[in-house]
């Protein structure tokens, strides 16, 4: 859904002359800094982007799935760090809130998001807690009119940076399964709350990613959110569903990104006489990334105007995130091959996208977790129970 059908494309075009004026010239600025420059944090928050999707009330811009899905797919036209910096506000660092939170958890703290004053980030994953995450093993035990916290959580993005944590933790540790989690909004400074030192990666320079660790971490009650204990499960399921979208897009556009670095190459770079976009097993190549782009691109478009519509998108977002992101690591690895040498080169920029779109297949659901989450709901919208 298209809010303002008129406006809408002036909106993406000044996003676009952004993306390519500002953020693009800085990327191996940020690589190798390893981080995002607080000139260009001022300047995307300058430009709203830490509250494309918190709503209006509070400061944020308030886009309907499809919107935030467009502008993901502009802003990821370039280094995965920018991105990656707003991105726990408009996606899963704010999610929580706007979904479950209460009245007064919105007003204290979704307008400093959408401001880019505070950053959040999502505390879900543990050591012993990926895929299955109903294993988690982090604890709040009631005190009064406080919980307190013990635990660990990995894998966190943005956690060295971030000033609000959304934690998902057991309340009830007699009950089984996904009962008994609730979700806490826990502040940064709170004692017995620390983060680890960033980790070593892959990829994604200059997008820190770190532990959490709470060592008797005391919250007051009214920090639940929602304010009712054990709905921290479906609220993180609420959080995924929609994130799961945002991501897809978040793959499309990287995928844009190297096909048109890569079609200029190609129409650059001379063998046998000819450039390389003559030979017909390039362009077969060329078309088959294209291909799955434009695939990718309106299978994220339909289930984002199915979730504006109110209809239930758990099985199409399992599907988005697993075609988009083996999409997205599919085209990486045709692109480097075209480059040939010089795409095993960190100068032609190729390499870091290809290091940098790994993960894609890894988080939010590993591609092996969302095959079977589209299996089981593809059999049993057919009438089957499938065992487990």
């Amino acid at each position: 859904m298209i809010r303002d059908p008129d406006g809408f494309p002036a909106f993406l075009e000044s996003l676009r002359r952004f993306v390519r004026e500002q953020l693009v010239p800085r990327e191996a600025e940020v690589a190798r800094q390893d981080e995002v420059p607080d000139d260009l944090v001022r300047a995307m928050a300058a430009q709203g982007m830490f509250g494309y999707s918190i709503p209006e009330a509070y400061g944020g811009a308030g886009m309907s799935t499809e919107e935030l899905i467009r502008a993901a797919i502009e802003l990821s036209q370039c280094s995965v760090a920018f991105r990656a910096r707003v991105g726990t506000n408009t996606g899963i660092g704010s999610e929580a809130l706007v979904a479950d939170g209460t009245a007064q958890q919105k007003e204290r703290y979704l307008p400093r998001m959408a401001s880019g004053e505070l950053t959040g980030c999502f505390a879900l994953t543990e050591p012993q807690a990926g895929s299955d995450a109903t294993a988690l093993r982090t604890t709040a035990m009631r005190d009064g009119d406080s919980f307190v916290l013990n635990g660990e959580k990995c894998f966190i993005t943005n956690a060295p940076l971030a000033g609000l944590f959304t934690v998902m933790a057991r309340t009830d540790p007699d009950a089984p399964g996904t009962r008994g989690i609730s979700a806490f909004i826990v502040e940064r400074g709170t004692p017995g709350l620390s983060t680890g030192q960033p980790y070593d990666k892959m990829g994604q320079a200059g997008s820190p990613v770190s532990s959490v660790h709470f060592d008797n971490c005391r919250v007051p009650a009214a920090n639940i959110i929602g304010g009712q204990e054990g709905m921290g499960f479906k609220t993180a399921m609420k959080v995924l569903n929609k994130q799961r979208i945002h991501l897809a897009a978040l793959c499309i556009g990287p995928a844009i990104r190297m096909l048109e670095d890569t079609m200029r190459f190609v129409a650059e770079r001379q063998q046998f006489g000819k450039p390389l976009m003559d030979f017909q097993l390039i362009q077969a190549m060329l078309a088959d990334c294209q291909t799955e782009i434009q695939a990718a691109l309106a299978l994220v478009l339909q289930t984002a105007r199915e979730r504006d519509a109110g209809q239930d998108v758990t099985l199409n977002a399992s599907i988005c995130k697993y075609f988009a992101s083996e999409m997205c690591g599919r085209v990486a690895d045709r692109c480097v091959q075209m480059h040939g040498g010089y795409g095993y080169i960190a100068d032609q920029g190729i390499e870091r996208f290809y290091r940098d779109v790994r993960l894609f297949r890894l988080y939010e659901g590993t591609s092996q977790i969302h095959q079977l989450t589209i299996a089981r709901h593809t059999l049993t919208q057919a009438g089957y129970t499938p065992g487990r």
